[in-house]
């Protein structure tokens, strides 16, 4: 793949991704009444991962094929799934997710969904907090939690009512296990891909290994955390249990441009194993 990409070429790709989008809306649903329990809108918050960002063959979000709130034909999103449950829902899906948001940035994106009157959120954020230029530049653990309970604290006076899951954040230190060796990937992630990671990933050196331990230690710090504040939100927040954080992720699940965000099999995948935690696949 070129280091530099021509106007033309971009504009190519651009055109490739939409002609390979077409026809990707929902399909119609059954009409009929709203199971009991059915949310009437559904919001999801978060950062590029939850944008749908690279799935569409361009390094841009691409929100249709989102695991929560996506619309298109090629993952079945929980918005799609929920849409079976109460086909009143078309059209009520809000993604307030955006490329490279961390936990600071949860409290805002929480304040549009109470304006959206969301009744079922999800939230998968810390991966920018982890994948910063350096070690030291991470958001620091009780930093992370403090402005992840601050995100939560606006839903829960918002909308009291409202469930919430909280999504574990995906294994990236697998990533550079299974993607190190590829020459493709490690070219890929030389262009500053998640550096406190992914910066000389062939590099047996003993610095760069306690690097990578010490960015695969704070992401489980991280993970604990949401699982702590779930638990201290109450009974209306679900946490996935480590669900997403366990998925395998290969590199035929991320894109072939960054060859760190999911392709519409990644996001495909982290659909089906959030779902479980729902509280909506029972």
């Amino acid at each position: 793949m070129p280091g530099r990409w021509t106007t033309a070429a971009v504009c190519l790709l651009a055109l490739v991704a939409l002609a390979c989008e077409a026809g990707g809306e929902v399909t119609p649903r059954p009409t009929g009444r709203a199971q009991p329990g059915s949310p009437k809108v559904v919001a999801a918050l978060g950062d590029s991962i939850t944008t749908g960002f690279g799935s569409c063959l361009v390094l841009t979000s691409c929100e249709r094929n989102s695991w929560s709130t996506g619309s298109g034909l090629r993952v079945d999103s929980h918005y799609r799934r929920l849409l079976d449950r109460n086909p009143g829902l078309r059209d009520k899906a809000y993604n307030h997710a955006r490329p490279g948001a961390r936990a600071a940035a949860l409290a805002g994106q929480a304040e549009a969904a109470v304006r959206d009157r969301a009744d079922y959120v999800t939230v998968l954020i810390g991966a920018n907090d982890a994948c910063r230029g350096t070690i030291e530049a991470m958001t620091p653990v009780p930093e992370f939690r403090a402005e992840v309970d601050r995100g939560l604290r606006v839903l829960r006076d918002g909308r009291p009512k409202a469930r919430v899951l909280v999504v574990s954040i995906p294994n990236l230190y697998r990533l550079w296990e299974v993607g190190h060796d590829d020459s493709r990937a490690a070219r890929a992630w030389r262009r500053g891909v998640c550096p406190a990671l992914l910066a000389d990933p062939t590099s047996t050196a003993a610095a760069d290994r306690a690097r990578r331990a010490a960015f695969k230690e704070r992401v489980a710090a991280y993970n604990r955390q949401l699982s702590a504040a779930c638990r201290a939100y109450g009974s209306r927040c679900r946490y996935d249990g480590g669900a997403v954080h366990r998925v395998k992720f290969d590199l035929d699940l991320v894109n072939p441009l960054d060859y760190f965000h999911p392709n519409t099999a990644g996001q495909s995948r982290l659909a089906e194993v959030t779902w479980r935690s729902s509280g909506y696949a029972d």
